[in-house]
């Protein structure tokens, strides 16, 4: 074969290297913003309409690719995106009104790029599936036909839009970033057959952006980093009452948590209750999102169905606080505030700017008064609509959590006895800690499985994930509980008063409150968190008359209104949940139920400070989450590409074999011994010519005595075909020498 053979063959092989490289590289950026979709229909549904769409669509670019000209691509994806959109349109509330609908979409559209996510969208999995194939179309399209520059604008514009809505990760965004630039790059070098130095240069590149992006923000005002913070002062993100309560349409869990003892607001009610702010309905595995529009007060709210009791409430700011707590189920607003006030689709009050101290409000609300058996036989005819919100679950939840909630509740034969099985069930077996990490995936599945120890949010999101199993309709709720109360009319609610629970919905009724966090634990954390603040004199944890600690009332009855049992429901509600536990493994001895084992990793166990097993063995290093498996990954590729551009590797490889050498016969050693002399010769002078004997060399490149000898030996080897183990050593000794020393033997190293 030809050396312009050889030579073509390889250009070729680089070449479809390069191309090779820059449609992996649009396939990096087709999978980030297709990582976004596929989350969205995970959480809302339509997963495999989205796979069928996204096939279809790199099989039709894929085709078409070859004879396609690039004006009818962008038409057929203009036609993509158009069917996307009108398929949303008709499932949109009120679908088949089209004015309504466009109106609908419009604004949805204008919410999105203004930092609406996709999930508080109500059909978010359609409109992900309609989204998704115009963008991977077009994009799968220009990268086949070489226009890379175009492929990265299509796809950059497409995840853009998901930064924009804030439902792109760090690492998405990163993924997106690296692709965009290697399809362009590694395009390039295709396009103008660059050597394989300049592919490895921007690996180098793409990882350094990857893995140091993280450390730096370029983005102010981001997701993380707002610059205007949500919340009115409702104390800081790492609060139980800043991550509840100043999170607005969608609620993180975190891990390890603290308490705000500072004074909120005052309430003056004619009864107590749980003074809620916010629901939300959608679960999404590692989070809790509110979907549907707010609409303005316009005066009036309806009440829930079924009989009910008045409750007046009249709030007033202690602090800027940003949420207008009000009893369930708020009718009517009253006082300035009511102005600018709007109403969620869950029926939620939200205030139009931020309460200042002083600042006040009223609220009348009615309060379902529904018994125990009243709700047992309330029946299950639950509307469609109302089972599609409040019984969806993210289609990757494991199938574990809906098998262990069929044991739990095997006793059940109602929804009521259903929901304070597993209340009680939670609220017996699970310990109260703030102090815990937040766990990897669906955070129910290893509140459930791996964890012996959460706050309110953990329990209150476990407990509606069992529910909706049983196609139980419930959602998550936030705001405080009653506070302390210090007249017979009058409670102090402070940040450490903030609170997660549970509403389950039965017909004739309405939504029914349910608490699966442990009372006593939380209440015990709140005083001891009180405490502590008032020894230290901290500032705004008390008002007039709540330092002279808690009014009591006399005893009286009290319906259940939803918000307490009687005794003797009760004790029957508590029976019910015995014998389910029993069934689940669990044991009761005289009412104090035991909890079934639970596998705990070593990580959990030892943020609850339990023994990481029973064994006793020490606790186990936290392993990587994914994305620093990824992050590593990235790291561990750009370094490979690093230390072959450097040549490091062929350096240390070259150390290496400069002193050691081979164990074989005396004559192959002496030969051995000689190639190492000629390397280090060629790194001071010149390699040896064809032709050039090694003593002609030798005497060319004025080498010492040393070298002379070693060349002596190699002669008498490679010619008399044989050596003794005494040359032998000494060559190895020779050669030992010089590379100890070759920087200043080299340098006496004569010319003649």
């Amino acid at each position: 074969m030809s050396t312009r053979s050889v030579l073509s063959d390889r250009t070729w092989l680089a070449g479809g290297l390069r191309r090779g490289l820059a449609l992996g590289a649009a396939g990096l950026l087709i999978a980030s913003f297709l990582t976004v979709c596929f989350h969205v229909t995970d959480v809302a549904g339509g997963s495999d309409r989205l796979v069928l769409f996204v096939v279809a669509s790199l099989v039709a670019a894929t085709l078409l690719a070859r004879f396609l000209p690039a004006v009818l691509a962008l038409v057929i994806a203009a036609a993509l995106f158009a069917v996307g959109l009108w398929s949303y349109v008709l499932a949109v509330p009120n679908g088949e009104l089209l004015l309504r609908s466009l109106g609908a979409v419009r604004a949805d559209v204008l919410a999105l790029l203004t930092g609406l996510s996709i999930l508080q969208i109500t059909e978010a999995g359609i409109w992900a599936a309609g989204f998704a194939p115009a963008p991977v179309f077009l994009t799968w399209y220009f990268a086949l036909r070489r226009r890379y520059v175009a492929a990265a604008v299509v796809g950059g514009a497409a995840l853009g839009f998901f930064v924009l809505t804030s439902d792109a990760g760090v690492l998405v965004v990163l993924a997106g970033v690296a692709g965009a630039a290697g399809v362009v790059g590694f395009g390039e070098l295709e396009r103008y057959e660059g050597r394989s130095g300049h592919a490895e240069v921007l690996v180098i590149v793409l990882a350094a952006m990857i893995v140091l992006a993280p450390l730096v923000s370029i983005v102010p005002g981001g997701a993380s980093d707002p610059l205007v913070p949500s919340g009115g002062g409702a104390g800081g993100a790492s609060t139980v009452e800043g991550s509840l309560l100043a999170a607005g349409d969608r609620v993180g869990i975190q891990g390890s948590i603290s308490l705000s003892p500072e004074v909120r607001f005052t309430v003056e009610s004619n009864n107590g209750s749980y003074w809620r702010a916010a629901a939300y309905d959608r679960y999404t595995g590692g989070s809790w999102v509110r979907t549907g529009d707010t609409r303005p007060y316009d005066g009036s709210i309806a009440g829930p169905p079924g009989n009910t009791t008045t409750i007046e409430q009249t709030f007033t700011a202690e602090t800027s606080i940003g949420v207008m707590p009000a009893a369930w189920k708020p009718t009517q607003v009253s006082g300035e505030p009511a102005d600018d006030a709007s109403v969620t689709n869950l029926d939620g009050l939200q205030p139009g700017n931020a309460f200042e101290s002083g600042d006040s409000y009223s609220v009348v609300s009615q309060q379902p008064t529904a018994t125990p058996d009243e709700l047992r036989t309330a029946g299950q005819n639950y509307s469609e609509d109302l089972l599609e919100r409040y019984t969806n679950l993210p289609g990757s939840t494991p199938d574990r959590v809906e098998r262990r909630t069929d044991r739990i509740t095997a006793n059940a034969d109602n929804p009521y006895d259903t929901a304070r099985t597993v209340e009680r069930w939670l609220e017996r077996t699970k310990g109260y800690s703030l102090n815990v990490s937040r766990p990897d995936g669906n955070i129910a599945d290893a509140f459930l499985f791996e964890m012996e120890q959460g706050y309110c949010v953990y329990f209150a999101t476990t407990m509606v994930t069992m529910l909706r199993t049983q196609d139980i309709p419930a959602r998550f709720v936030t705001g405080y509980t009653e506070g302390q109360r210090v007249a017979e009319d009058e409670w102090v609610v402070r940040g450490l008063d903030s609170h997660a629970w549970v509403e389950v919905y039965f017909p004739d009724t309405g939504w029914v409150r349910f608490d699966p966090t442990p009372g006593g634990p939380r209440t015990a954390t709140e005083d001891t968190s009180l405490e502590d603040a008032r020894a230290n004199n901290a500032t705004n944890v008390d008002t007039s008359g709540s330092a002279e600690g808690e009014w009591t009332p006399t005893p009286t009855a009290t319906p259940i209104g939803g918000e307490n049992d009687s005794e003797a429901a009760d004790a029957a509600d508590g029976q019910r949940g015995l014998q389910g536990l029993a069934e689940d493994g669990a044991t009761s001895v005289n009412g104090t139920i035991t909890p079934p084992p639970v596998a705990q990793s070593g990580a959990s166990a030892a943020t609850n400070g339990t023994p990481g097993n029973a064994s006793g063995s020490g606790p186990s290093l936290p392993s990587p989450t994914r994305e620093q498996w990824a992050f590593g990954l990235v790291a561990f590729v750009g370094l490979a590409a690093g230390v072959r551009r450097s040549d490091a590797a062929e350096r240390t490889y070259r150390e290496l074999w400069l002193r050691y050498l081979p164990d074989d016969s005396p004559a192959a050693e002496v030969e051995a011994a000689f190639e190492r002399l000629e390397y280090l010769l060629e790194q001071r002078y010149r390699a040896r010519r064809s032709g050039e004997t090694p003593r002609e060399y030798l005497a060319a490149v004025g080498a010492d005595d040393r070298a002379a000898r070693v060349g002596e030996l190699f002669e008498h080897a490679r010619y008399a075909g044989s050596a003794t183990h005494a040359e032998a050593d000494e060559a190895a000794e020779l050669i030992a020498d010089l590379v100890r020393e070759r920087t200043p033997i080299l340098g006496r190293f004569r010319r003649s």
